[in-house]
């Protein structure tokens, strides 16, 4: 945009709180403070109000002390589809998040993938497998991550006792800072998952274990240093050690589900947990299903139950000594007994939304270094979660990073700011933006973008200044805030006739001239925007600038949204078309509908705009209300009939019915 009004940047309001996520966490958190009586409400609670920390990216119990665990955070973010970029990336020396993507089939049969320290190995969604081989850490290795991941039939045909070969799932000796979860282990050649050797500082959560004899040991030591951590796993189909723990200094099982036990007459081998040799084990709140010796302790052991729920089942119960209080070392959520059968089924094993997760400042110093980790190419959506603060820096997100969510992790939008003050004179309008989304399928959430360049402490020849620049397609803008003065937000596209969408809801959007401007169809929904005042008496600006192609039946959409302004009355317009570099090609489409308008709009609110009339361009309101809705002559109103195909969905839609406010 080339014209330039001057201007006093105002005070801001503050945004509102993000209810719906404070109300969700609020309720997930509670699922821990309901008792027995209540377990059947619990076992039917929606799944949204359990998921945000079944699928929490940060380690808990005994992996989460002396440190932490934290895996390859910080280092790049690889995606791998064979055997040998696994393994290469596995055993490198410097940090990695290995995203595994599809079946990797490990050749020669059974043989180890070495992992070395400081990795997260995670499934992409759903489809992350190994098969055939193990995963492998050799003693001294820390600090490791495995999570989503199905590792599964390395089984050797007539050895169900595994004694001819050590073809584990998972293995690892003199490990320390581990976290396994949420992946499927079953039809191996030995266990499943050998924890060993004084391995320290584990947490196991929320796996499968399935069709095995062997499920899961922990020990094979006469010291007794083992800590670790065993919750929401489910044992089907197995026989023995699930776990088994021998010679640990803290074994706390919590919320695990064991059901569908192998019945073959064995009196002593088929059993569910057992605390061996000097083990110190507490086992809360699990339910047990149709199990034999459902848990024991040696002699020289100590085994403290409480709070589960054991159904069909015969055998041993043991209750031995003391042993420790968990919540003396950690914080954790007890579910309700009754619950864990629904929970963990539903739960546990790998997910299709499980993703990687890269923190800021936590796991990467700045907004740009995390994007800059995300994969060319990335398939899966990876979430940076930026923690509140003020980031001053700009952000690209360049085309070949599509699926990513840049979310605020704060309890407002205005927790969290990316911002920079950079005006248009220093590099153009594009160089100026504080954000740029080149890629596709980007989501931002409850963050605030500014540009606070004061135009009015200089004079300058280009003093647009960008909050948001975004030129791909299928972009999602959910409870975010945009400030800045002039050309504030602009939604555009590759080239005039591609079309990319973009839609923004439950947000605010500020500034004075042309500040929501582009090609880009673009939907503005239950928002807010403020017209600010430039202390004119007859034009304090424009609201909008399209610059829809002709082509395109679609430009922009202001719908169900509040305009507000403390601009005298009649001084703002509601928009102007613009014709980039005379462009006749590019027609604006506006329709304002369902919004309240200030008694700032003029009367006359559609404007000319570099010798093109804004009669020529397809400007139009519909049942709009408020003082600055009155109709007048130059006030085109759509038709009821109209009406009806443009909507929300029409904006959308496109080939591919995107429809991302579908889901509100």
């Amino acid at each position: 945009m080339t014209q330039h009004l001057r201007s006093k940047r105002l005070q801001r309001p503050g945004s509102g709180k993000v209810l719906a996520a404070v109300l969700g966490l609020v309720a997930a958190l509670s699922l821990g403070t309901i008792g027995r009586a209540e377990a059947a409400t619990v076992d039917r609670a929606p799944a949204d109000q359990v998921r945000a920390d079944r699928w929490s990216d940060r380690a808990h119990g005994f992996a989460s002390l002396a440190g932490g665990t934290t895996g390859g955070a910080g280092g790049r973010v690889v995606t791998v589809t064979d055997q040998a970029a696994l393994a290469a990336y596995a055993a490198a020396e410097e940090p990695y998040v290995i995203r595994v993507s599809g079946a990797i089939a490990v050749e020669p049969f059974g043989s180890d993938i070495v992992v070395a320290s400081n990795k997260t190995i995670i499934g992409v969604g759903g489809t992350g497998e190994i098969v055939h081989g193990e995963l492998h850490l050799n003693p001294g290795t820390h600090n490791v991550i495995i999570r989503n991941l199905t590792i599964r039939d390395s089984y050797v045909e007539g050895d169900w006792d595994g004694k001819t070969t050590d073809f584990d799932a998972i293995q690892m000796d003199t490990a320390d800072h581990v976290w396994i979860d949420h992946n499927r282990f079953e039809h191996m050649g030995d266990g499943l998952l050998d924890i060993r050797k004084d391995s320290q500082y584990v947490t196991v959560s929320y796996n499968q274990f399935r069709s095995h004899n062997k499920a899961f040991g922990i020990g094979w030591t006469t010291d007794v240093l083992t800590q670790i951590t065993v919750d929401h796993n489910w044992f089907t189909g197995t026989k023995q050690r699930n776990p088994s723990a021998d010679n640990c200094a803290y074994a706390h099982l919590y919320n695990n589900y064991l059901s569908a036990q192998v019945a073959d007459g064995d009196p002593v081998w088929t059993y569910g947990n057992w605390s061996r040799g000097r083990t110190r084990m507490v086992i809360e709140n699990s339910y047990y299903d149709g199990i034999q010796h459902p848990y024991q302790a040696d002699a020289t052991a100590e085994l403290v139950q409480r709070g589960s729920i054991l159904r069909n089942t015969t055998g041993r119960t043991d209750a031995r000594g003391t042993a420790f209080d968990p919540r003396s070392f950690y914080d954790y959520r007890l579910d309700p007994a009754a619950a864990v059968p629904a929970l963990v089924s539903r739960f546990s094993g790998p997910q299709q939304r499980i993703g990687v997760t890269l923190h800021v400042p936590g796991h990467y110093p700045t907004v740009q270094a995390a994007v800059d980790a995300v994969p060319d190419g990335n398939s899966v959506p990876v979430t940076i979660a930026v923690a509140p603060g003020t980031y001053r820096a700009k952000v690209y997100i360049p085309a070949t990073k599509p699926k990513i969510v840049l979310q605020g992790t704060g309890q407002d939008r205005s927790d969290t700011v990316i911002v920079h003050d950079t005006p248009a004179e220093y590099g153009g309008s594009t160089g100026s933006a504080t954000v740029r989304i080149a890629a596709n399928d980007v989501t931002a959430r409850h963050l605030t973008f500014s540009n606070d360049f004061d135009e009015a402490a200089v004079e300058l020849k280009g003093e647009q200044a960008l909050a948001m620049k975004t030129t791909g397609d299928r972009i999602v803008f959910e409870d975010t805030a945009f400030l800045g003065n002039q050309d504030t937000l602009m939604t555009d596209s590759p080239r005039l006739d591609v079309i990319s969408r973009v839609y923004i809801r439950d947000s605010y959007i500020e500034g004075d001239v042309d500040f929501v401007y582009g090609r880009a169809t673009t939907v503005i929904d239950r928002s807010v925007i403020r017209a600010l005042s430039r202390g004119s008496d007859s034009n304090n600006g424009y609201i909008t600038a399209a610059s829809t192609w002709t082509g395109n039946p679609y430009g922009f959409l202001i719908t169900r949204s509040n305009v507000v302004s403390d601009a005298p009355d009649r001084t703002f317009h509601l928009g102007r078309p613009w014709h980039p570099g005379g462009e006749p090609a590019a027609v604006a489409q506006v329709l304002i509908r369902d919004t309240d308008l200030p008694a700032a709009v003029k009367a006359s609110p559609w404007t000319d705009m570099s010798g093109f009339s804004w009669k020529d361009a397809r400007f139009a309101e519909y049942r709009n209300h408020g003082p600055g809705a009155a109709p007048s002559a130059d006030r085109p109103q759509l038709a009821a009939a109209e009406a009806r195909t443009y909507t929300v969905t029409d904006y959308l839609r496109g080939t591919d019915d995107w429809a991302p406010h579908a889901r509100h």
